[in-house]
């Protein structure tokens, strides 16, 4: 599976509560991720069954561009040891970590930005925690990417209600 291939499949995924997949390895480097974190992306969007919640485009395409930019260091973090541990927390997890996002998503008035930085950082704040060890390098990165997309969207934004709620998020779970 290609770098770029396993991005486009990640998109999504990525920008879901998969805090410790928040980020992959730029095509450019062209180098492969470990077999476990090939298989955390591309199995993680059907371990969510999400049913209300709801990633903006403007919000995908943002941490997609940012997930492009990572380090080489911080391409590092993606191990096989620590993608496996996330496999196994995802796989015990995930139907929770779905019915969490959908309540929060459902329970909350405004905007679609406002329902989405709602939803996904009560969902981080609550499931952190409890991810595995192995997988804190990764959630790391994951944050800077967060933070960087969420500083971008927070200055993109037309919309005053979205530039708050995407600010309002920025330093993240």
């Amino acid at each position: 599976m290609t770098i770029c291939h396993t991005l486009q499949r990640a998109a999504v995924a990525a920008t879901m509560v998969s805090a410790s997949l928040l980020t992959l390895p730029s095509p450019a480097q062209a180098a492969q991720l470990p077999s476990a974190c090939q298989t955390a992306i591309a199995e993680f969007e059907d371990k969510l069954p999400v049913q209300q919640f709801t990633v903006p485009d403007k919000v995908k395409s943002t941490l997609l561009q940012e997930l492009l930019m990572i380090s080489d260091a911080d391409q590092q973090q993606f191990t096989e040891n620590a993608c496996r541990a996330w496999n196994t927390w995802s796989t015990a997890n995930a139907a929770a970590v779905a019915k969490d996002l959908d309540t929060r998503y459902q329970n909350t008035a405004g905007l679609e930005c406002q329902k989405f930085v709602h939803a996904t950082i009560g969902t981080l704040k609550k499931y952190s925690p409890n991810i595995p060890a192995a997988t804190r390098p990764m959630e790391t990165v994951a944050k800077k990417v967060w933070g960087n997309a969420m500083q971008k969207l927070s200055t993109a934004a037309t919309n005053t209600t979205c530039q708050q709620a995407y600010s309002n998020v920025k330093a993240g779970w």
